[in-house]
């Protein structure tokens, strides 16, 4: 299948995003910023965007460049001379020449520029894909980044409950070896797991400044709310099923792949274009032209010429420089079809690895979702047997860190499975606005942008569930 007769290219659905078609939804101040408005915000000022879109309106100059090799050019030009001549014995001569000419020459037959006019309407095809990969691109940098600064913030939360759990341990461990009941190890192991957990709140909070300050960058502002998944989202995972039906995708519409299989075709025109130049050239010439004159041997004169005709120029012999481009332009045609298989294995090597990292995240979502079932309920049971002496302090206290960093593996895997859901969509070149606004629905969970410190808590409280399917376009 010709994926060039099967595939429009013009990137037009996260074109619209990017250039504001989802302006009325949000005011022109607004605070908070979720995933498709921080795409909107960040296309209007990405330079590789901009880079790309700059490109494409230089190439989509080539066509009317082509076109214009099909139509007559007009030429006129003038002259005026002023003129003196010395004779022997006679006084110096003065006199003036003046002309004007007009011509008109009309190409009726060059080969080549047939093949010069399917290389430009194949360029713009071929430079429109290269903005609509980088639109995808732009999707997956704000996605990682706005999902970035949600793994912080989750992080950053459930830090924060942990130290306080484990704040309330040791203020508890602290009473009881005052009266008695508990020795100096278990104020002192609380002691040092609280010290450990403010120092990775301390790192937490750091990190989310500067994933902050990398979406802040991204965008052009810096957002104060910002949208978390909801307890109770379900995760899209990959339809079809089937690996190989991506692959086929991706083999065919990947914007790489699209771009190195246009760039064949032109190749291919370009070896028409220099076979070409062995074809005559037929032109149709019409000229006019007018001088007025005198001199001392001829009195004032008026000339008149005018012609009509067709011009053919053969080419005989031209030092072996036409065969010798034929052969240039087959040996790219040949290094173009290379490109394109290499782009091809490239996609479905990438595509392939997209699609086993969404299930394999898919599968450690839904795992974490149970450990963190199971790390809550043996927390429980250890504070119980804490309180009637069958569990010491420190059971305690590794519960609490084996909760905490579930939840925080729990958070960066859903949201990991995400990007990658993106990115194999991106992989398969069928990544588009619907994508966006999918996730922007479940990113439900309004949050300003910096945590406050009486914000610590579990955002995990209803288990997440996995397995709603979401099709590729």
């Amino acid at each position: 299948m010709n994926p060039l007769k099967t595939r429009k290219l013009a990137p037009a659905p996260l074109l619209a995003v990017a250039l504001g078609a989802s302006s009325l939804l949000y005011g022109s101040q607004a605070v908070a910023m979720d995933l498709l408005l921080a795409f909107r915000e960040a296309s209007s000022q990405d330079s590789q965007l901009a880079s790309a879109q700059a490109q494409m309106r230089a190439v989509q100059q080539r066509l009317p460049q082509a076109q214009s090799l099909f139509l007559p050019t007009v030429n006129a030009s003038a002259n005026y001379a002023q003129q003196w001549t010395e004779v022997n014995t006679n006084p110096t001569v003065n006199y003036t020449s003046q002309g004007l000419s007009l011509s008109l020459n009309q190409p009726v037959f060059r080969l080549a520029n047939f093949s010069t006019l399917e290389q430009s309407k194949l360029a713009i095809t071929q430079v429109e894909a290269v903005v609509a990969a980088t639109l995808q691109d732009l999707v997956l940098r704000v996605a990682q980044a706005y999902f970035e600064v949600l793994i912080s913030q989750d992080a950053l939360i459930t830090l924060r409950a942990q130290e306080r759990a484990i704040s309330q341990q040791f203020e508890a461990a602290k009473r009881n070896f005052e009266v008695g009941t508990a020795t100096i190890t278990d104020q002192q192991e609380a002691q040092a797991r609280l010290d450990l957990t403010r120092a990775s709140v301390a790192a937490a909070q750091n990190d989310l400044q500067i994933k902050i300050a990398n979406l802040s960058l991204l965008v052009g502002s810096r957002p104060k709310v910002v949208y978390a998944l909801g307890p109770k989202v379900v995760l899209p995972t990959p339809a079809p099923a089937n690996e190989d039906d991506w692959v086929n995708a991706a083999r065919t519409n990947n914007f790489s792949v699209l771009q190195s299989v246009i760039g064949q075709e032109i190749a291919k025109r370009e070896i028409d274009k220099q076979r070409a130049a062995n074809y005559p050239n037929v032109d149709a010439v019409v000229s006019s032209s007018a001088s007025k004159g005198s001199s001392p041997f001829q009195p004032s004169s008026k000339i008149q010429n005018n012609s009509i005709g067709l011009q053919v120029s053969v080419p005989l012999y031209t030092g072996g420089a036409i065969a010798s481009r034929i052969v240039e332009a087959n040996a790219l045609f040949d290094k173009a079809r290379q490109d394109a298989e290499t782009a091809r294995r490239a996609a479905e090597q990438g595509v392939r690895s997209a699609f086993l990292s969404v299930n394999s995240l898919m599968a450690q979502a839904n795992a974490l979702e149970e450990a963190e079932k199971s790390s809550a309920l043996a927390l429980e049971s250890n504070e119980l047997g804490y309180q009637v002496g069958v569990r010491i302090n420190i059971d305690v206290l590794n519960a609490l860190q084996q909760l905490s960093s579930t939840r925080r593996d729990l958070s960066k895997a859903r949201y990991d499975a995400l990007l990658a859901g993106l990115r194999l969509k991106s992989a398969a070149g069928g990544l588009t606005s619907d994508d966006l606004r999918s996730i922007r629905a479940m990113l439900a969970t309004e949050r300003p942008i910096n945590i406050p410190p009486d914000v610590a808590g579990t955002s995990f409280d209803t288990p997440v569930k996995v397995g709603q399917p979401l099709k590729p376009r």
